[in-house]
C-alpha cells in the first residue's frame, strides 16, 4: 500500500500533475472513475490519463486510429515495457522507437556468429537468431507498428565472407522484418563488408554512411566512424550501435551485467548509443575501459544509462553509478 502512495509523485510527476490539473476535485477512489481497486494509486492515474487521451483521439479520428499512431496500445505499454530516452524517442526492449517517423531502429544482430566460433573449435549452440526474433515478437512488435525499420549495422558477423549460416539466417531475418513494416533500410556496419550479395538477392539497398529521418531529424549510423555527409550535419539526434554498451551493477559480493542504452551529447547534438541485439554476449562495460567508437572518445560521466532487463530502467547518470 505504501508503494502506491509514493509512486505517482516520485516517478511520474508530469502525469500526476496533468491529471490533477485536469480534475482538481476528483476523488480517484470513488465513482465515476470506477471501483477503488481499479483506480487507486499509480495504476488508477495512468488508466484515467490513458482513457482521456484515447477519448480525444477518437474525437479526432472517428473512423478509427491510424495504424502506427501513438494510440492506446502504445500509450498503455510505454510505462511498463519502455522508457523515454529523448522527447519522441523511446527504448522498447533493445530497440529504439522514433515516434515522429514511425521508425524502429535495431543494431548489432551479428547473425552467424556461432559458426565462426565453431570453426575456432568452440562449440556454441545456434540460438542467436531465434532469441532475437523472439525478443522482437514478444517485446517490440506488440507495442508498435513501424512504417520503417532500420538495421543500424552489423546484421551479420563474419568480415570477409558469407557463411552458410549467415545466408540462411540473414535472409530469414530480412523477410521477417519486411513483413512487419512498409520499408526496410540497412545501414552498413564494420562487419557488413560483404553484405551486398544478400541485400541484392532481397532487392534491398545499403546505406554506407547512414540515414536521416526527415521529421525527427535523427540520423542513424553504425558508429565506427563519423560521417561527413550533409545529412549528418543537418541532424539534431544521432543513433549509433557498434559499441555494444553494457553496465555492471554490484551489490555486496554479487554483480550482474545488463545491456543498456547511453544518452548524451556529441558536438552539440543528442547522441543515443544502442545496445546490441546479439544474444551470445551482454556487451562491453562502459566504465573504466577504452571504447571503440569515435563518438565516445569523451568523458561519459553525464551520459544517462537505461538498462534493459525484464523492462527498461533509468539508472541516471553514469557518474552516479558505483
Amino acid at each position: 500500500m505504501q508503494k502506491n502512495k509514493l509512486l505517482p509523485k516520485a516517478l511520474f510527476p508530469r502525469l500526476f500533475h496533468k491529471v490533477k490539473k485536469a480534475l482538481p476535485k476528483a476523488d480517484f477512489s470513488q465513482p465515476p472513475f470506477g471501483k477503488p481497486s481499479q483506480t487507486k494509486g499509480l495504476q488508477g492515474l495512468a488508466k484515467l490519463c490513458f482513457a482521456r487521451r484515447l477519448a480525444k483521439k477518437r474525437e479526432k479520428f472517428p473512423q478509427g486510429l491510424p495504424r502506427g499512431r501513438f494510440s492506446q496500445t502504445f500509450s498503455q505499454k510505454v510505462f511498463c515495457n519502455s522508457k523515454r530516452l529523448l522527447p519522441g524517442i523511446f527504448a522498447i526492449g533493445l530497440a529504439a522507437w522514433i515516434e515522429a517517423d514511425k521508425a524502429l531502429a535495431i543494431a548489432d544482430l551479428h547473425l552467424g556468429i556461432e559458426e565462426e566460433f565453431n570453426k575456432k573449435g568452440v562449440f556454441l549452440p545456434r540460438f542467436n537468431f531465434n532469441k532475437i526474433k523472439k525478443h522482437l515478437e514478444k517485446k517490440v512488435f506488440p507495442v508498435v507498428s513501424p512504417e520503417l525499420i532500420i538495421v543500424n549495422g552489423d546484421l551479420k558477423h563474419e568480415f570477409g565472407t558469407v557463411s552458410e549460416q549467415e545466408w540462411r539466417e540473414v535472409i530469414d531475418m530480412l523477410r521477417f522484418l519486411q513483413s512487419k513494416c512498409k520499408r526496410l533500410v540497412l545501414v552498413q556496419g564494420n562487419h557488413d563488408t560483404v553484405l551486398g550479395p544478400i541485400a541484392k538477392w532481397e532487392k534491398l539497398s545499403i546505406e554506407k554512411d547512414g540515414i536521416l529521418l526527415p521529421k525527427s531529424k535523427a540520423f542513424a549510423t553504425h558508429g565506427e566512424k563519423i560521417p561527413e555527409s550533409n545529412e549528418f550535419k543537418k541532424a539534431k539526434i544521432i543513433l549509433i550501435g557498434h559499441e555494444h554498451p553494457a553496465i555492471a551493477i554490484r551489490e555486496q559480493y554479487k554483480q550482474e551485467q545488463f545491456k543498456c542504452f547511453l544518452v548524451g551529447k556529441f558536438r552539440g547534438k543528442n547522441l543515443i548509443v544502442q545496445p546490441s541485439m546479439n544474444s551470445t554476449a551482454i556487451g562491453t562495460e562502459v566504465r573504466g575501459k577504452k571504447l571503440l567508437s569515435p563518438f565516445l572518445q569523451q568523458p561519459l560521466g553525464n551520459f544517462k544509462v537505461f538498462a534493459v532487463a525484464d523492462k527498461v530502467y533509468n539508472f541516471g547518470k553514469l557518474s552516479q553509478l558505483e
